[in-house]
């Protein structure tokens, strides 16, 4: 149930929030927001998967 949910968010992710990757941002110089951004993908993506 849980993995499931994760799985949906991640989807969700991955539709709605942008990716830092293909913008180039560099993660020593990127704002508080970003950081969150990065943060929470990573979050929500690490708990997705096996």
């Amino acid at each position: 149930m849980k993995k499931q949910i994760f799985k949906v968010l991640a989807n969700l992710n991955r539709i709605i929030l942008p990716s830092m990757a293909k913008r180039h941002v560099d993660m020593s110089k990127a704002k508080k927001w970003q950081m969150a951004i990065i943060g929470w993908r990573y979050f929500i993506t690490k708990n997705s998967l096996d």
